[in-house]
């Protein structure tokens, strides 16, 4: 695995997403954090619009970014809408570290950014699982 990949999906460096979503559900994901402008919900329906976006342009599917794209979409409001995202977004992240295997110029830029862009709010899942207290413990390989 090289360092773009682990990037992209954690590693040495910081917890993996699914280390860090280990046990959400939609009562935390929708319950508001003092001081903190959105929900764990909106926050992930942000993470999953905007790597969708990068991978659609990293992967050739789109030449551009999507003009008037909506970067903070409705959160989740169903069990079923949580899961669904969920999964959307664990997918990306697969192929996003199968793009990274061997990228083109272009698409290292593209998952460069959605590498730094992802880490950047990853690390405010972790903050806001923190305040609600239910950040779970490291995964021990």
């Amino acid at each position: 695995m090289n360092v773009l990949q682990y990037a992209l999906a954690g590693g040495a460096a910081f917890r993996s997403p699914g280390d860090l979503l280990g046990g959400l559900t939609l009562a935390e994901a929708t319950r508001a954090a003092p001081g903190v402008p959105y929900t764990l919900a909106e926050l992930l329906a942000h993470l999953q619009v905007t790597q969708r976006a990068s991978l659609d342009l990293a992967s050739g599917r789109t030449d551009r970014w999507p003009d008037g794209l909506d970067v903070w979409p409705g959160a989740p409001a169903s069990d079923a809408e949580l899961v669904a995202l969920l999964a959307d977004l664990q997918t990306g992240l697969a192929e996003a570290q199968a793009l990274a295997a061997g990228p083109s110029s272009r698409a290292r830029d593209v998952l460069t950014d959605l590498a730094a862009h992802s880490a950047y709010h990853w690390g405010q899942v972790a903050l806001i699982r923190r305040l609600h207290g239910t950040l779970p413990a490291p995964e021990r390989a």
